[in-house]
Formats: C-alpha cells, structure tokens, sequence
C-alpha cells in the first residue's frame, strides 16, 4: 500500500509537522475568547431582566437587590473598564428603580444601595486579581513552549526514503512538557528513531526526558551499533538516577528507591540503501507495522530490560530485524495511547483505530489518531501520550541507486 501526498515532496527541514500538537490549550484559549464574547451581554441582560421584574411585581416585591449579581458577572468576563461601568449602571439604575418606588431615602433603600456599592467595588478588585493571574498564566505558557521546544525538536517531514508525523500530548495541557520523548535523526548509520517514557511525572520526569534525550543524539552519530547505543542509554539513565534518589534522600544507599525510577524506551534504525529497519525494545509498548493495509504488532524476540535497570539483565539488549519496504508504516507510541480511558473505564482500541486509519495518508491517519484519543478521554488525559508514524516512500525515478557514483567526465 502506497501513499503519495504532497508532504512526501517536502525537503527534510526541521519544520513544525501540522501532525504535532496544535497546542490544545491554545486552541480552548480561542474557544472561550469567543464563548466570552457571546457571554459579555449576559451582564447586560441581567441587569435589564432585573429591572423589568422589579417594574413589573407588585409593589410588596422588590427584586432590586439581585442587581447586586450583574457586577460579579461581569468581573468573570469583563475588563476592568465594563465591570466598572456595569458597576455604576447597576448603581443608578436600583437607585432610580428604588425612587420610582416610593423608596429613596429609606433605611433599607440606603442598605441596598450601599451593599452595591460595596459589592461593585470588590468585584473591581476581584477582576483586577483575575487580570493578573491572567497574565502569569500566559508567561507560564510562554516559557512552556520555549522549553518544549528546546527539550523536544519538532519531527522534520522526511529524512531520506522515510516520511515522518509526530503527535505528543501531554497529560497537563497547561504544561505542554512532560515525560514523554521522540526525536528522529539522520546519522552517518541511517536514521535513526528514538521513543519513550520516563517513569513518574513534574520536574524530574522532565529533567530525565532531558539528560536521554541529549544522550540520544550524541551517541546516535557516535556509536555504530544501536545496541551499544541503548546500553550507553542505560548508562545514562542509570547515573541520573542515582543524581535524582542522592538529592531526594541523602545518605540512603540500601537502592530501595532504585526501581522507583527508570524509562521504557524503543530504538528504530533504518540502515541506508536497505529495505529494513533494525529494532531494540527496552520495555517499551511494541509498535505496529501497517503493510498492505493489515496491522500487525511487533512483539520483540526477546524484550530488554527498560532503561535504568539494565545492569538487572546479564546480556545487551537484542536487536530485531523487520524487513521495511516502500509503503510499510511503523507506529511506534507512548503507553498514554493503549492505556487511555474513557469514563467508564475502558481503554483506546488502538489496534482498531490504527486498521480504520490504515488507508488514509500518513499526516491523515496521525491526525485521526490523535481525534480518536482525545474523544476517547474526553479531553481528560491520564497520562502524557506521544506517537510517531513513519512511511517507507517509493524510490525516486531519477534517484540514483546507494552507492552510485556519477562517472568522471
């Protein structure tokens, strides 16, 4: 099964694929810009509603006193400058419905009057409160997505024969980072891929995605073979574990907290001018080849042990060969995908939606993907959740084959 949408065309610059996350919390950002929008008038109507029911009622009833509501609504939102005036029309207008009354000047006109007056001014300040923090949550946001964007590159669109789509989710929408990882590199060996997920969440979870993912791309042009890769990984996961339980609980050394921390992790390589792709599980959830539209999981020969517990398992990690020609897929995923659930506690079908998106274009089946998610959970995600999907392309007519060397004129 072969696909050729225009994004396979597409020179392999680190450009922002339109498969990764569009920033959710943007997007709801926008949504209740409008919804406020439409909600600015309810205000408005309240205070008219107010005044027609006070107008209407029998003398003996005076719902003036609910006019007190309009300048707390709109503190939720309005500006400072609509609360103020809302404040001070809700003022003048109880103040006329009061006289129209009979009641002005009366003890319990002044109280109601002067209630208002008291509940405009604390609805100001409750909107000016609101403003801030308003505005702390944007810088927050800010400095979230230049962190994400230095942690974790965006996915370039092709790197060689290999058409890549990438979509990360974190569990916290206002966090944008968390401790899932990818990263995908063009290296002197082939391109190569890399996916987890570190154990456990906050700061440290992100501090190891970090140290990994910084390991990752060194070692990845350094080392030949991927398994000396992963057991470098290892390493590297192994020293910042024990940086992390020294700083949590100094002086402990009987390692209890040891199998509290580590990473699952899957390495791809996809060697150059070679129709495969060379895999190392290290824990890691097994990807699923899509060929000829049927779905297959890739259970390893023999799993490895997940990174930061390697020295637990006598040998390296083993490396499985999958042949990989034009039109095979690769989906290689984080556990928030297959361990998602819904209210009432089922998990995603990953395998079902994976064969429903199956014949559609790669940016298009990551896209439904990640819909299928999210109206799984309802928004609500449990844990952070990152996917990466990769198409073998057909090779080009006017391509010249590996290892082609143009004739000396």
């Amino acid at each position: 099964m072969t696909h050729t949408p225009a994004a396979h065309t597409a020179p392999a610059s680190r450009t922002t694929a339109s498969a990764e996350p569009r920033h959710p919390a943007r997007t709801l950002v926008r949504r209740l810009v409008r919804s406020r929008s439409l909600l600015a008038a309810a205000p408005v109507a309240l205070m008219t509603a107010v005044a027609l029911t006070d107008l209407l009622t029998p003398d003996w009833l005076h719902v003036s006193p609910v006019m007190a509501a309009v300048p707390v609504l709109a503190s939720v939102l309005l500006p400072l400058w609509a609360t103020a005036s809302l404040g001070c029309a809700a003022l003048a207008v109880t103040a006329a419905l009061q006289a129209d009354a009979g009641q002005w000047g009366r003890p319990d006109s002044d109280v109601v009057l002067f209630s208002l007056f008291v509940v405009g001014l604390t609805s100001m300040a409750a909107c000016c409160l609101r403003g801030r923090r308003e505005r702390q949550l944007q810088q927050i946001r800010s400095v979230a997505e230049t962190a994400q964007r230095a942690l974790m590159h965006p996915l370039p669109h092709r790197i060689g024969s290999l058409a890549l789509r990438g979509v990360y989710l974190p569990a916290e929408s206002e966090a944008r980072i968390g401790g899932d990882f990818y990263e995908a590199l063009a290296t002197p060996y082939g391109t190569r891929i890399l996916v987890g997920d570190v154990r456990g969440k906050g700061l440290p979870a992100v501090g190891a995605s970090a140290a990994l993912l910084g390991a990752f791309r060194e070692l990845a042009h350094q080392e030949r073979s991927l398994t000396r890769v992963a057991e470098r990984l290892d390493e590297r996961a192994r020293r910042q574990i024990a940086a992390v339980d020294g700083i949590l609980e100094e002086g402990r050394t009987d390692g209890a907290l040891f199998t509290e921390r580590f990473a699952t992790a899957l390495l791809v390589e996809f060697p150059p001018g070679e129709p495969l792709a060379r895999l190392v599980h290290c824990g890691h959830p097994e990807p699923f080849l899509v060929r000829a539209g049927r779905v297959h999981g890739v259970l390893p020969d023999r799993p490895g042990a997940p990174l930061g517990l390697g020295d637990l398992l006598e040998t390296a990690p083993p490396v499985q060969t999958l042949p990989f020609g034009p039109g095979d897929r690769l989906l290689l995923y984080t556990d928030g995908f297959v361990e998602a659930r819904d209210r009432h506690g089922r998990f995603l079908d990953l395998t079902a939606r994976v064969e429903a998106h199956a014949g559609r274009p790669l940016e298009a089946m990551v896209a439904g993907l990640r819909r299928d998610l999210g109206r799984h959970v309802r928004g609500d995600l449990g844990d952070d959740a990152a996917l990466v999907a990769l198409e073998r392309l057909p090779a080009r007519p006017d391509a010249a084959p590996p290892g082609h060397r143009p004739a000396a004129p």
